[in-house]
């Protein structure tokens, strides 16, 4: 088993604040927002906020999709400060909230701090069993290749051994994510990506295929490959079909093969590895213990991350994702409670 040290894992994405609220559907169709979809907001959300806090009851929660993930990694494996956060943030009492969570569940945060916005947030919307997010990047979107060259941050991240990066960040920093990915590349490391939502396959793609040579390992949801596909005019529909091309597609490292992790909700997680196709049911759960699926998909990468770092067999990353992300659907909110339980 791989000895944990600190800053073993370093993500980079987008801090976030999460607002929180169980809608009507008719808000996401006044906002043209749909179920099960992560957005950047436009102009036409900018009273969003303010419909939410005049029609129903908000909650505030530390989020941001790589940062989620963090959070999730660092309590199961229950040893502080393995995993690290850059991202960025404004001067404000949002940024506190977000440092204060992430450093009370055993991140190591290297925030840069921005005059320049405030603090992202994001809108959760759930309606039943399904989410809708609208992401307002504010200060995340001022995030620079240069916060990451300064001494200090880069002797942290230059020595680690894993990185994770969400597409959503690939909205923000493409150099810094190309920085990272040759970094890896060079020195033999793994460099680790999520597609994070369609639209960043759609208006991001020549950043995300600028990537997509150094990602060793790849997580997405069935929409987010089957989007994938469509914008490379690939005529199938076939998600096994898809997770294998993804899987085959070029890789600057030839020793290894790109592992391809596809996720399709209540059906069961598909695992891609050269020619080999693996799926792995999910934990069912009863309507009733449905209470915020939210958060649900980092929670699973977080899991699954938990266990790839110690070198675990990745059956058992898998088995450790769904464990973690039913853990996380069963709370409002990315949030875990007591000690992790998981066995393998």
């Amino acid at each position: 088993m791989e000895k944990l040290r600190e800053h073993l894992l370093i993500g980079f994405g987008n801090p976030l604040l999460d607002i929180a609220a169980t809608v009507s559907n008719e808000l996401l169709i006044k906002y043209n927002l749909k179920r099960n979809d992560a957005i950047l907001a436009r102009k036409e959300h900018k009273t969003l906020y303010k419909d939410i806090h005049e029609q129903f009851s908000a909650k505030y929660a530390a989020g941001g999709s790589v940062q989620n993930t963090l959070r999730v990694c660092q309590w199961i494996l229950q040893k502080p400060k393995i995993a690290t956060i850059f991202g960025c943030v404004g001067k404000d009492n949002y940024a506190k909230i977000l440092e204060r969570k992430a450093t009370e569940d055993g991140l190591n945060v290297r925030y840069q701090y921005t005059d320049n916005a405030p603090t992202g947030t994001c809108a959760v919307l759930i309606t039943g069993d399904s989410r809708s997010l609208c992401a307002y990047l504010a200060a995340a979107s001022h995030f620079t290749l240069e916060h990451l060259q300064k001494p200090e941050n880069r002797q942290i991240w230059q020595n680690a051994e894993y990185f994770y990066i969400s597409g959503f960040f690939l909205t923000v920093s493409p150099p810094s994510a190309m920085e990272v990915a040759r970094h890896a590349h060079k020195q033999n490391s793994t460099f680790m990506m999520n597609l994070s939502a369609p639209f960043v396959s759609q208006q991001f793609k020549e950043p995300l295929m600028s990537a997509m040579p150094y990602v060793g390992v790849l997580f997405g949801n069935r929409e987010e490959a089957e989007t994938l596909a469509r914008e490379h005019n690939w005529d199938t529909k076939d998600v096994e079909e898809i997770g294998q091309r993804i899987a085959s597609l070029p890789k600057e490292d030839h020793k290894r093969e790109r592992i391809v992790v596809i996720t399709q909700s209540s059906q069961p997680v598909l695992l891609f590895q050269g020619n080999t196709i693996k799926d792995f049911p999910v934990q069912k759960l009863t309507p009733e213990q449905i209470v915020d699926t939210n958060g649900a998909g980092d929670a699973f990468v977080g899991g699954f991350l938990a266990q790839y770092i110690i070198k675990k067999p990745l059956d058992a990353c898998v088995h450790c994702g769904i464990w973690a992300a039913a853990q996380i659907i069963q709370q409002s909110g990315c949030t875990f409670e007591g000690k992790p339980s998981f066995q393998e």
